[in-house]
Formats: structure tokens, C-alpha cells, sequence
């Protein structure tokens, strides 16, 4: 009697690379902490790369504020992560982009130049934060070139950490009250501004965050995924947050905090 061939099973894809972003960590959010934390022993480490595209931390005042126990298990969390074997990617976001060489050097991260382009799965994409293409918001945009000229950060960072958080903690409240009187579409992306992305960088996809609308935009040139800000603290409210995945084969999966996945955060 002939032998019976065992059909062929397919192989599991491996997970590639893991995108997220607005996770604004602070030690008035518990709960958006600790489930950053499982994020990263629990998800980050099964993957071969991990992209942050900005704004980590709720604000970040200099690298001399690395010594606080809060940041300190943050950092301590990121280089065990990275010492695993993780590759950590970073792309500053507008309320972490005065962290600097101390912190990479803590952590493991390389530091990517926004946007920077990659290959994934044979993917070629564009990473941003995602503020530099709000090009609608105007005096945001002023504040942006002002706050990212190497002399202004040189200047701000002599300042005592303090003083400097005294002052941010002032531009957050200003922007705060500011946001209220912006309607959304001008603190969205400005649609030729990704064009300009889509055209100048040579790609079919785009990952980024900043405008906390999750979501996946089909275009003529390719696909544009909006990362989800993260808020587990929230009172009388769902958790909000997750991340994209991408598979060997070339799948890409929004999953939520849930462990829930889905091809759309929508």
C-alpha cells in the first residue's frame, strides 16, 4: 500500500516590524504606561524591528531628565528590548524632539531623519511623525521651524531643566486652548502635502502618526496608515491604542491594545 503524502502546511509568516507612535508616556497615566510595557515584552520582542514615529513621551525636556525613576524603567525597558534583539527605530515627534544622544546611547535606538524611507517585505515606504505635513496650521508650522533650528534648541537646553519644563508645561496649556479654535481639517494632513510625500520619496506606502485619526487612506500612488494615539486612563471611556504590524509575506495588521487585529483601526 502506498505511503499517503502529509499535505503541505504553509509556513507562518514572521513578524517583520512593528509601527507606533502618540503614546505621549507620563507618570499621570498608569495604566498608558504599564500597557506600553506589556507592549514591549509581550509583542515588540517577537518582532526583528520596532519604529516609534514620535511622541513617546508627553514632552521631553532634555536628556539630563533621563535619571527620573519614571524615565529611568522606560529607558531600562527599551534597552532590554533592544538587547534581545529588537532593533529600536526612532522618528522624533513635536513633543520629544529634544532627545538626543544620551537617550539613543541608553536605549539602543537609531535615530531616523523625518521622513525616512524604508524596505520592508519588499515594501518600499515613507515613515513621518506626521506634523511636518499639517501644513495647514500655519502658526504651528512658524513654531515648528523655530523650535527645530539647532541654535534655538542649543539655547533652550542651557537653560536650567526647570525652567525648561516650566515653559513647556506653558506651551501645552497654550496649545491646548489654541486647538480648541482650529477646526480638524486644519490640524489634519494637508492631502498635497502627501502628495508631495508619495511622489518625492518614490513609495506605495505611508506610516505615520501625530493626528490621533487611526484609520487606512487608499490613494491613486498607494496606502497611507494613521497610527492611534494611546489613553488607557481615560475615566468611564475604552482604551484607545494600537499598532501596525508587517509580516514576512508582506501582510500589514492594525492590532489594538485588545490583542485584536483587523486590516483597519476603523
Amino acid at each position: 500500500m502506498p505511503l499517503q503524502q502529509s499535505p503541505r502546511v504553509k509556513a507562518q509568516s514572521k513578524l517583520v516590524a512593528l509601527f507606533a507612535s502618540d503614546i505621549h508616556l507620563h507618570p499621570s497615566l498608569p495604566k498608558t504606561t504599564d500597557a506600553f510595557f506589556r507592549f514591549l515584552d509581550e509583542n515588540a520582542r517577537k518582532a526583528d524591528q520596532l519604529y516609534l514615529l514620535g511622541d513617546l513621551f508627553e514632552y521631553w525636556a532634555g536628556d539630563e531628565d533621563i535619571t527620573t525613576n519614571y524615565h529611568t524603567k522606560i529607558i531600562q525597558a527599551l534597552r532590554a528590548l533592544s538587547d534581545s534583539g529588537t532593533q529600536i527605530f526612532w522618528i522624533a515627534g513635536n513633543r520629544d524632539f529634544l532627545i538626543g544622544e544620551i537617550f539613543a546611547n541608553e536605549t539602543g535606538a537609531q535615530f531616523l531623519p523625518d521622513p525616512s524611507v524604508i524596505t520592508i517585505a519588499n515594501n518600499r515606504i515613507a515613515i513621518a511623525h506626521g506634523d511636518e505635513q499639517c501644513t495647514d496650521d500655519l502658526p504651528y508650522m512658524a513654531f515648528r521651524n523655530m523650535v527645530r533650528q539647532e541654535k534655538w534648541q542649543q539655547d533652550f537646553l542651557r537653560l536650567p531643566l526647570a525652567q525648561r519644563k516650566k515653559i513647556i508645561e506653558g506651551l501645552r496649556i497654550n496649545s491646548q486652548i489654541e486647538q480648541k479654535e482650529k477646526t480638524s481639517e486644519i490640524m489634519d494632513v494637508n492631502p498635497k502635502a502627501i502628495q508631495e510625500l508619495f511622489t518625492n520619496s518614490k513609495v506605495e506606502i505611508i506610516i505615520h502618526g501625530h493626528t490621533h485619526r487611526p484609520a487606512k487612506h487608499q490613494y491613486k500612488e498607494g496606502l497611507r496608515y494613521v497610527l492611534p494615539d494611546w489613553d488607557c486612563d481615560l475615566e468611564n471611556s475604552k482604551s484607545r491604542g494600537g499598532w501596525l504590524e508587517i509580516y514576512s509575506d508582506g501582510q500589514i495588521l492594525f492590532r489594538h491594545l485588545n490583542g485584536s487585529s483587523s486590516d483597519s483601526f476603523t
